[in-house]
């Protein structure tokens, strides 16, 4: 009833527990030329030798070997079934669902650790979704999707991607919310908080190129695609009080603060602008330095919300709606630097001048003592201008520094949250209008224990990852009533 499926370098730690639910149990060994997965000497396997683990040819090699009903997929790791693992996966399977996953257990020196997982929903379109390493497929379905939609080809490293992508079309991807196994990593390289920038990162670029290939035409097949964007409506005759302001919110970032006004105030334009700080209560003594400041510097306008229960982007709309807001609003990070004194020029002249509602710059990430490290100097290349609104829903970000057409930015309102506000704007500007990019280094991106999204626990980071996924279930909805009525 049941294939396993082991890559190079996966095995099984504890073969009886399987061995006794399953008693004729069928082994696939998939083999690249790379190390051997561990599996028992007197256990009888079929090993398929593939190119990668990846390629769209070892899926297809995969649904022509299988033979059960259902495949159960060992991606990484020495997995430890738990009692009963094999019974509820199969469970939950038969109740229709094209793939089923699960919570599990990690296994680490310092101790096991509980790893929920979250809910499979329509905006959990992104390539680094985090299934486990443990994946049951009903074989009935993948069958199916592949015969209506192909087996995708040329590819190295987006065939199991595009699968789940083909099988999300038409049936359930169901989180059973169990912790059914461990997992060993045994020198397999976890992803600590540099992943961030994996997607980023220049050598995976053939890695994006094949990702946006396969979330480009699921796109297209549920009706969520978009065309070229249309200009944005001309600007403003409405007066001012300056051309551009840059935006500063922060909470207890005394250490950086005066860093990141500084580096604001010693911009170059042929413009006014001026830098509003919108200091949500802080305790430390950043709002002694704010006011320092702006005793000093005109420029600089000390805003102090009302209300206590502001997240960041609350705070931006505290700076975007105000009477002091400029033109053009221009993001600074309260541990951020501009990387010199023409950034604004450069940002404000390409909204001017392009048909452009946001602009969006490059940045170098750097220690707290602004030393680069990797992977440096950060592009997003995998922005184009003919599809980057479409592969924004792929990716959890779109990339600073960010300046934005402020008529605009008022018309849509940052959320109040303390994480995503930024990506949810660009996802709904990125529908309406185009979205200009500067591939030049603007900005310095501190990465630090300050920053909001280090050190995360599990449930942290799943909390911020389900939210951008609900983003984007959002506007793959609102995308596809679009098209329904053109």
């Amino acid at each position: 009833m049941l294939t396993l499926v082991i890559p190079s370098g996966a095995g099984i730690g504890n073969w009886e527990v399987l061995k006794r639910d399953i008693p004729n149990l069928r082994v696939l060994v998939l083999m690249d030329g790379s190390v051997s997965p561990i599996i028992p000497e007197d256990l009888t396997s079929e090993r398929l030798y593939v190119s990668s683990i990846g390629a769209g040819e070892t899926v297809g090699a995969v649904l022509n070997s299988v033979r059960t009903p259902f495949f159960l997929f060992i991606k990484k790791g020495i997995i430890c079934p738990r009692p009963f693992f094999v019974r509820r996966f199969l469970q939950a399977a038969e109740s229709g669902a094209g793939m089923v996953y699960a919570d599990y257990i990690e296994r680490e020196a310092s101790g096991d650790q509980e790893h929920p997982l979250n809910d499979y929903q329509l905006g959990s379109i992104r390539d680094d979704f985090d299934l486990g390493p443990v994946v049951l497929y009903s074989t009935e379905a993948s069958g199916r999707v592949t015969t209506m939609y192909g087996i995708v080809t040329g590819v190295e490293y987006a065939g199991w991607y595009d699968l789940r992508l083909k099988i999300s079309t038409h049936y359930h991807v169901y989180h059973l919310r169990e912790f059914l196994y461990e997992v060993d990593y045994q020198g397999v390289v976890k992803k600590g908080d540099s992943a961030i920038f994996d997607y980023v990162d220049p050598v995976n670029w053939r890695y994006q190129e094949e990702m946006e290939r396969s979330a480009t035409v699921h796109l297209k097949r549920i009706g969520a695609y978009l065309g070229p964007r249309e200009m944005p409506p001309p600007l403003e005759d409405d007066r001012y009080p300056v051309e551009a302001s840059v935006i500063i919110p922060v909470k207890n970032r005394v250490q950086t603060i005066a860093d990141a006004i500084r580096s604001a105030l010693m911009q170059e334009t042929d413009f006014q602008f001026n830098v509003i700080v919108v200091d949500n209560h802080s305790t430390d003594g950043t709002s002694d330095v704010i006011v320092n400041m702006a005793r000093e510097f005109p420029q600089v306008i000390h805003v102090i919300p009302s209300r206590r229960d502001l997240k960041i982007g609350g705070c931006w709309n505290e700076a975007v709606f105000s009477s002091y807001c400029g033109r053009f609003a221009v993001q600074l990070d309260s541990d951020d630097v501009y990387a010199g004194p023409h950034v604004l020029k450069s940002l404000v002249h390409r909204l001017r001048v392009g048909n452009a509602a946001m602009v969006v710059g490059s940045y170098t990430t750097v220690d707290e003592h602004l030393l680069p490290i990797p992977p440096g100097l950060v592009q997003h290349r995998e922005w184009t201008e003919e599809n980057g609104h479409n592969n924004l829903l792929r990716v959890n970000g779109i990339g600073a520094p960010r300046a934005y057409r402020t008529d605009i930015i008022r018309r849509i309102s940052f959320p109040d949250v303390g994480y995503g506000e930024d990506y949810a704007v660009a996802l709904v500007i990125s529908r309406l209008y185009p979205i200009g990019r500067i591939y030049e280094n603007l900005y310095l991106c501190r990465r630090w224990g300050g920053n909001t999204d280090a050190n995360l626990s599990i449930l942290r980071k799943n909390e911020n990852d389900a939210y951008k996924d609900g983003l984007r279930t959002l506007e793959i909805l609102t995308r596809k009533k679009m098209n329904l009525m053109v």
